[in-house]
């Protein structure tokens, strides 16, 4: 493509053939553009000369960023990163006819991956970009960060429509929304899930949070888009207002909302629904468990009536979901019949919400193991701790991801507020410890790492799956 097309310039750039992007300068290939971004931890200003030796002939970068070679096009931008999400865009073109993206503090894989089965089940070739990775119809999966950078965003969805994928459920990050990863998608709709406490190592405060996800619905979504609000979630209003001054179409979820949850009854294979959408009833057979659990499958089923699925054949679905990786995921039981699940709860309102969620189903005692992750939001540790304290029976205090913190400071940070809980450092030995205590009757969450295979120590991933380690614990288990 040439660099004029990418820019919408001419000139000097109309001349210049670019043969692909990148934002790090390690990837950069003959004919590439560089974006040189200002990150966290580095500026990719220090790296435009290392960009420009292995071939790069334009860098995106801000009007005040050198470039240290005669015949590079510099392309200045007092916003790069948002440039560079429209100049992905361009230079992918193509994606799926129906993108949809769902934000929140939690809720968003289970969400976005639920949209993909709805679809699916519709008999519609779907796939999901989060956490979980991409996961879509005919393709391998694929491992990206929740919300990978506005390049391999485009990348990806280029290749799902290839593959012939025409819907797409996106899950976006606040940290994605700050940095404009999601500015070029052409997004039909979005939903906003909840909002507690989360990433306030990155965001300023509450509000910065807040505003990074606002974003979504004040910016990235265009008017005639459809957005899904929570009526539950204290921001309700608020976002109720920012949509309708943008001209976006409201569907709600909900207590008084459009789609809503009359009445429910928990069964041993998960809870059974009395679901409206507006005028019209619905019994709905749920095979997941949790309050949260119904509220994401009725998000979900949201984004997709919005986007023009059958209501009647949407809410039937509903009954064939599959539970996500990691979200309350049934990892084994005792031999005693002690259950033992695993989540990502990972934040305050998460543990307090699935501590909740697995009391009713406790018949004895509820244990939890769980950690906080390191160089991440210090303010949450001891909230998490006084949660398990006050809703678990029995809690064990391990390592999560110290990555690179001292694991015994953050340990202390949590069990400073934790009184009565047990510190075990390795994981594996809490787990396995945590089990070895279970009697019939009770239940067992391993929380804070979910589908995750590794645990990041220092700069080193090591092996890890929490699934796979209650495994491990419940062959040598009492029973």
């Amino acid at each position: 493509m040439r660099l004029s097309d990418l820019i919408g310039g001419n000139g000097a750039a109309s001349g210049i053939e670019i043969q692909g992007l990148s934002c790090d300068s390690r990837t950069v290939s003959s004919g590439y553009l560089f974006a040189a971004l200002a990150g966290t931890r580095a500026r990719g200003a220090d790296f435009v000369a290392q960009a420009i030796e292995r071939g790069a002939v334009a860098v995106l970068a801000e009007p005040d960023v050198a470039v240290p070679a005669a015949g590079v096009y510099l392309v200045p931008d007092v916003n790069p990163r948002r440039r560079l999400a429209h100049m992905a865009a361009r230079f992918f073109a193509a994606q799926p006819e129906t993108v949809v993206a769902v934000t929140g503090t939690n809720g968003k894989s289970s969400v976005a991956d639920f949209v993909r089965q709805i679809w699916a089940r519709a008999g519609l070739k779907s796939g999901s970009m989060g956490t979980l990775g991409v996961r879509a119809a005919g393709m391998a999966a694929v491992p990206t960060l929740t919300t990978p950078d506005p390049i391999e965003i485009h990348a990806r969805l280029a290749d799902m429509k290839r593959a012939g994928v025409e819907h797409v459920a996106i899950e976006a990050s606040s940290h994605g929304l700050a940095q404009y990863r999601l500015d070029g998608v052409k997004l039909k709709a979005a939903a906003f899930t909840n909002l507690s406490r989360d990433h306030l190592d990155y965001h300023a405060d509450y509000d910065d949070y807040f505003l990074a996800k606002l974003r979504l619905f004040g910016e990235v979504l265009q008017p005639g888009a459809v957005a899904v609000l929570n009526t539950e979630t204290h921001v309700y209003e608020e976002l109720v207002d920012i949509c309708w001054g943008r001209g976006l179409g409201i569907l709600s979820v909900g207590d008084g909302g459009e789609l809503r949850i009359v009445s429910r009854t928990r069964t041993a294979r998960g809870q059974e629904l009395d679901v409206r959408f507006e005028k019209q009833r619905f019994d709905i057979s749920l095979p997941l468990i949790g309050d949260f659990q119904a509220s994401n499958a009725l998000v979900a089923a949201a984004l997709v009536i919005g986007t023009g699925g059958d209501v009647a054949e949407t809410l039937a679905a509903l009954e064939y979901l599959e539970p996500v990786p990691g979200r309350l995921q049934t990892a084994g039981r005792t031999q005693a019949g002690a259950a033992i699940y695993v989540d990502y709860a990972h934040t305050p309102d998460a543990l307090r919400t699935l501590l909740e969620t697995l009391r009713p189903y406790t018949e004895s005692k509820l244990h939890v193991v769980f950690g906080c992750g390191g160089d991440r939001d210090k303010g949450k540790r001891p909230q998490m701790g006084e949660i398990a304290i006050a809703l678990a029976d029995r809690v064990i205090v391990t390592d999560d991801n110290p990555r690179g913190e001292d694991a015994a400071r953050i340990r202390a940070d949590i069990l400073a507020a934790a009184p009565g809980a047990v510190e075990i450092a390795d994981r594996q030995s809490a787990i396995s410890a945590a089990v070895a205590a279970l009697a019939p009757g009770d239940v067992l969450a391993v929380a804070g790492k979910g589908h995750e295979q590794g645990q990041i120590v220092g700069d080193t991933v090591l092996p890890f799956d929490d699934v796979e380690a209650v495994r491990v614990a419940l062959g040598g288990a009492r029973g």
